[in-house]
């Protein structure tokens, strides 16, 4: 009979269980997409019932399949969209007020007050984040001053990992009540020092500490399924991590300097920095990795808003694709962008600039530019800004980056890892396993249930499908490094306002 570890991965858009057997190798999976609510401009709701049916739909088709196949399943692992939060009845089980997602910009004034009064460096320097409506805090006292959500003590909140355990562990019949420091450090109520909610910040944002759920061990048994609660599954719930942080594990950076990129929609980069908390860095955030057992492991962030979503605008903007999919071979079809730098700030820039009021430029075009080279300066524009991020990054450590392990649905491009390793100056390594994220997860809760030994086998089972080692004239780079930095100049602070 094989043993399977099941990985539930509640994402922004959809929730996916992927089964994980104990080489690692992914095996059955599901995923089900459930809707997005926009009440107002800026506001982002999910409806958290949704992703409660969808995860129990993807789980009852992976564990059928498992057990039709022969097989079982020992563990689950939660892994999910971080910084979004749900409010709910612990009588009932249900949701006092939609989802507030962690896209959601609603408390952009309160965030602005609190920075005109001088609290940012108190936050940051228990936190390691940045005062913004992206953090889950400021989401929780809305939904108590503004939300309708009463402070009684009936209410219980959490991110979606904790929403998800205490549902499929009997919900009002004696649920689960808790999360793990990766999800909690990204609160801003949780203080890094000490590895507690602090009763200082849920004062100033707020939020009651009695509602907080308690904080666990990423890798440990949280609690087991109940089968009239869990689409008829009675199987421990023994890893939790949020999505960029398992997917650090997924790729098997266990160890200091280890750095892991995903590009997505935007990207995320992630260092492995050990267990000593760093100060906080200007343009990076301080979050927890993962804690196994008593040792906490800490990792420096840098998120970039755009990367895959400027192959997008390619497509659906200026309509010089008709398929995300052409951009690789379209970006391949030319040796190099012509001299055209594409700065991809439509959202404004993320890590490590943080400047909501720049805006998308393109500089450089001239009679013979063609979509092709715009197309490969918006693969290069992924590089860059990757670049940019693990330059502060490696400042900010003193730890040189040996290798990026890369995944994310722009990895497939052969052209963007080879560039990305020219920009670097070091290997890319693309995992063989394009579901890091569900991996990651997989993996915390096989450790807690011996189905592996711990991190050391974690980093012997993972492979890569590409390696791309650099091979450019360090000098080019250089040179296309400070045009890049000249563009972004030009970027920055265009609009007059972060609506703009």
């Amino acid at each position: 009979m094989t043993d399977w570890v099941l990985a539930l991965d509640a994402g922004t858009t959809g929730v996916r269980t992927l089964a994980v057997d104990a080489t690692g190798r992914p095996g059955p999976m599901a995923y089900r997409e459930f809707p997005q609510h926009f009440p107002r401009p800026g506001w982002v709701e999910h409806d958290a019932d949704d992703i409660l049916a969808a995860a129990r739909a993807t789980l009852a088709e992976v564990a059928a399949t498992v057990t039709a196949a022969g097989g079982r399943a020992v563990a689950i692992g939660i892994t999910n969209q971080r910084e979004t939060v749900v409010a709910w009845d612990r009588r009932t089980g249900r949701p006092r007020h939609r989802a507030v997602v962690w896209q959601d910009r609603r408390t952009a004034d309160r965030c602005d007050a609190l920075r005109a009064a001088g609290a940012e460096a108190e936050i940051r320097a228990a936190t390691g984040l940045v005062l913004d409506p992206y953090f889950s805090a400021t989401k929780l006292g809305w939904l108590l001053e503004a939300g309708g959500v009463t402070a009684d003590r009936d209410l219980a909140v959490g991110t979606i990992d904790t929403w998800l355990l205490w549902h499929l562990t009997g919900g009002p019949d004696g649920g689960v009540h808790a999360t793990e420091p990766s999800n909690a450090s990204r609160t801003m109520l949780f203080d890094l020092r000490t590895q507690t909610w602090s009763g200082d910040l849920a004062d100033r944002f707020g939020v009651p500490l009695g509602c907080l759920p308690e904080v666990r061990p990423s890798s440990g048994r949280f609690g087991t399924t109940v089968p009239g609660h869990a689409a008829g599954l009675a199987v421990p719930v023994s890893g939790i991590a949020g999505d960029q942080q398992a997917s650090l594990f997924g790729q098997a950076c266990t160890e200091p300097g280890q750095t892991k990129n995903t590009y997505g929609t935007g990207s995320f980069v992630l260092m492995n920095v050990g267990t000593t908390l760093p100060e906080p860095v200007d343009g990076l955030l301080t979050t927890v990795a993962w804690q196994l057992g008593t040792t906490v492991t800490f990792a420096l962030e840098g998120a970039v808003f755009v990367t895959g979503a400027a192959i997008q605008w390619l497509r659906d903007g200026l309509g010089i694709i008709d398929d995300a999919a052409a951009a690789g071979p379209l970006a391949a079809s030319v040796p190099d962008t012509g001299g055209v730098v594409f700065v991809p700030a439509l959202t404004g820039l993320g890590a490590p600039y943080w400047d909501p009021y720049a805006r998308g430029t393109i500089v450089g075009l001239t009679r013979g530019t063609t979509r092709a080279h715009l197309a490969r300066a918006a693969v290069e524009a992924m590089a860059w800004q990757t670049a940019d991020v693990i330059d502060a990054m490696t400042a900010a450590s003193a730890r040189p980056v040996s290798a990026l392990r890369v995944d994310g649905g722009a990895s497939v491009m052969d052209l963007l890892c080879a560039f990305q390793a020219d920009v670097l100056g070091v290997e890319v390594r693309r995992s063989a396993v394009r579901e890091t994220t569900a991996l990651g997860a997989a993996y915390l809760a096989g450790i807690a249930e011996g189905v592996w030994a711990g991190p050391a086998e974690v980093a012997d089972r993972w492979t890569d499908d590409g390696r791309f080692a650099p091979g450019a004239d360090p000098a080019a780079v250089a040179r296309g490094r400070t045009r890049w930095h000249r563009a972004v100049e030009r970027s920055r602070a265009w609009a007059d306002t972060a609506a703009d």
